[in-house]
């Protein structure tokens, strides 16, 4: 359990301090309200003996969306049939089969023996369980329907899984092809080209335009590969470190929805993860606001989730859902009119499902013609290198047999 140290006003106004112990800031604010607090500032105190620790859990496997899958599906089964929480976890934690998933529910076994909530018990595991799925629970709690929370988030991780199984395979040939195109530069310009190269020198001809600029890539390469190297995996490394940072974590996700041709899926995708998970979150009983918060977190999309969040505040000023979506233009105007609709007849949760299927039945399109669109590109991008180093190698080539008859006749 982390500490944090709090200032919020009690139900008469007066400012109060003090400390609580919670799994992370989303549940010592709920810890407060408890309390009849109203939070104002939540700040988590440092805990350096557990620094080495913190640096280890690089290292760990992880728990994948399959596992959860599972996880939820089992729960739902034995909350269904009327299974103690504590048994039915302890249970799964010795038929599972991921080592991290078997350490984290033996963990939550003895946190519920502690007297703790379930929804608190998974709040103490951030990388594991999401502030969504912790939300759920705690409102399948209140509700006595825990069971319906983990169907429903089951229905989630599915659809969820599928998604990222669909982006993958679309995506997959253009990156082997282009790892390959970048293999093949290197091979070409370290180790033939140089060949060529010196075959050319011991002849005293004019080479062509192309020829020269193979041969001073080449020169450039066999130079400096070593610092070549060094710089795509500093790069890389920059990269990875600039988009943990929230101005990069924005960059990054304005970036990834304006890339070509992939990055309109991508838009679709997230959206589509936003409306599902919205409606899932309004019908479990979650306030709308409460549900853009987590939601903004569950796009995985911080440009997006930047806008979730605005819509959030203006609706805290009195909006409607509605106005609010418009004026955070993601969205075409057939969904804005079944965003209304849901509005007019109270059952948002019914529309956001079907504007989840809208669009990830437009996902779903879109990647399998995904490849069919790639390929000319990628066709193009390999004819032009094949054509530069035809010209390059043949051009002289010729020259000199033509050279060599003219000689000879």
């Amino acid at each position: 359990m982390a500490s944090f140290v709090y200032t919020a006003r009690d139900s008469k106004g007066k400012a109060v301090t003090g400390q609580v112990e919670a799994g992370n800031e989303s549940a010592a604010a709920d810890l407060l309200r408890r309390r009849s607090y109203l939070p104002l500032t939540i700040l988590r105190q440092a805990e350096p003996a557990k620094a080495g620790l913190a640096q280890l859990e690089f290292w760990q496997a992880k728990v994948s969306l399959t596992d959860l899958i599972m996880l939820s599906r089992q729960m739902y089964s034995l909350m269904k049939a009327g299974i103690p929480i504590v048994r039915a976890i302890e249970g799964l934690s010795q038929s599972t089969s991921s080592k991290k998933l078997q350490q984290v529910l033996t963990e939550l076994v003895e946190q519920l023996q502690n007297g703790r909530t379930l929804s608190v018990a998974l709040a103490e595991h951030p990388k594991v369980f999401s502030r969504l799925m912790v939300s759920l629970v705690h409102v399948g709690e209140n509700t006595g329907r825990l069971d319906e929370a983990f169907l429903q988030l089951t229905y989630y991780f599915e659809q969820e899984l599928e998604t990222r199984k669909q982006i993958k395979q679309a995506t997959r040939y253009p990156i082997f092809v282009m790892l390959t195109l970048v293999v093949a530069l290197f091979i070409l310009n370290l180790a033939v080209i140089p060949q060529f190269a010196a075959m050319f020198a011991r002849f005293n001809t004019e080479l062509p335009w192309s020829t020269k600029a193979l041969l001073s890539s080449s020169e450039f390469f066999v130079a400096y590969w070593p610092l070549i190297l060094i710089v795509m995996v500093g790069s890389t490394v920059a990269l990875r470190r600039y988009i943990t940072t929230e101005d990069g974590r924005v960059a990054w996700g304005r970036w990834k929805l304006r890339f070509p041709i992939i990055g309109s899926v991508i838009y679709r995708a997230t959206l589509g993860r936003f409306a599902r998970s919205f409606g899932m979150m309004l019908k479990a009983g979650v306030p709308m606001t409460s549900a853009l918060t987590l939601v903004s977190d569950a796009v995985d999309n911080e440009y997006l989730g930047e806008k979730i969040r605005d819509m959030r505040r203006n609706i805290e000023r009195g909006e409607s859902l509605l106005r609010v979506s418009q004026q955070s233009q993601m969205f075409t105007p057939l969904v804005l009119q079944m965003i209304a609709v849901g509005e007019e007849t109270g059952a948002m949760d019914d529309m956001l499902a079907e504007v989840a299927g809208f669009y990830e039945r437009e996902v779903a399109f879109d990647l399998k013609s995904l490849t069919a669109k790639i390929e000319p590109i990628l066709i193009a991008i390999v004819a032009v290198m094949v054509l530069i180093l035809a010209l390059g190698i043949f051009t002289p080539m010729w020259d000199m047999l033509n050279a060599y008859k003219g000689s000879s006749g």
